[in-house]
């Protein structure tokens, strides 16, 4: 009778992004335990073992963005034998703008069994302390590195509800947030959070235009943007009577028209109905 097939599994641990007792037990057991660390930073990853006061026990492989693709089928494999992989990047949770994403991908179509040891984020701790709204709210990785990539990338926010949160350079901060101002307005708010849970920690709040007066002076260190969303603002009548005989231009009926444009502005469809006829009734007397 065959053995039953060892059942290895993938960690991902979320490290401290500053204080080291920000780290979990579970993280200094993983540590301690797992078979293969693969770590962006395989200096760091031993200075923070090293800090937390344990001893690596398995193997300790670099696993970072140039080479995530080339080690990531090796990794799988050590996982189908039955090893435990555990992955950490330099601060922060794996996957999140850091790698990891790819390995839990592999593991995932091929069967392999995943988990997720919780903790420090930049993205939750920055909502946290805004101070804006964040019952909804996005991520968007990094901001790109070019002026109008960076425009075309800001007018997704325009009508975005959603609060927004991305990571930018300290030393392309100012130019982006002036970006957002042409982009989005002076009027927009946010917040711009500095070293957090670190001894420098600072979380700016205000307007964009508040924020590039700020940053113009030069600011340090790793930077995380919130970005308020969209205020909802009460649409022109004309504009829906507008979109709607647009439709009606498509083929649509008239009612189903209205149906559509208010169930999306949120506009009654009753009155937008009798706008429409009205508006209809104006345009065949002035002919």
């Amino acid at each position: 009778m065959n053995s039953p097939q060892p059942q290895g599994l993938l960690v991902l641990a979320a490290t401290p992004m500053g204080r080291l007792d920000d780290a979990s037990p579970r993280l200094r057991e993983a540590l301690a335990t797992a078979d293969v660390v693969a770590a962006e930073d395989t200096r760091r990853t031993r200075a923070l073992a090293s800090g937390l006061d344990v001893s690596i026990g398995g193997r300790v492989v670099s696993y970072y963005d140039q080479v995530e693709a080339q080690r990531t089928p090796a990794l799988v494999d050590e996982v189908r034998s039955g090893a435990t992989v555990l992955v950490v990047t330099d601060a922060g949770m794996p996957s999140v703008s850091d790698p990891g994403y790819r390995l839990v991908v592999a593991c995932v179509e091929a069967g392999l069994a995943v988990t997720c040891l919780p903790g420090p984020s930049a993205v939750t701790t920055a909502l946290a302390v805004s101070g804006l709204p964040v019952e909804r709210f996005c991520f968007d990785g990094f901001a790109p590195r070019k002026s109008g990539q960076r425009k075309t990338w800001l007018a997704a926010y325009v009508e975005e509800a959603r609060t927004a949160v991305f990571f930018e350079a300290p030393h392309r901060l100012a130019e982006c947030l002036a970006d957002a101002v042409e982009v989005l307005g002076p009027d927009r708010r946010a917040a711009v959070c500095r070293e957090l849970t670190k001894t420098y920690e600072e979380v700016r709040r205000g307007t964009l235009a508040e924020l590039v007066t700020w940053a113009g002076d030069g600011v340090r260190g790793e930077i995380t943007v919130v970005l308020e969303g969209a205020v909802a603002t009460e649409p022109e009548i004309d504009d829906l009577i507008a979109r709607v005989e647009r439709l009606v231009a498509d083929g649509i009926r008239l009612k189903d028209a209205c149906s559509k444009v208010a169930s999306s502005t949120g506009a009654s469809k009753r009155d937008l109905y009798e706008a429409v006829l009205a508006a209809r009734q104006d345009q065949h007397a002035a002919q």
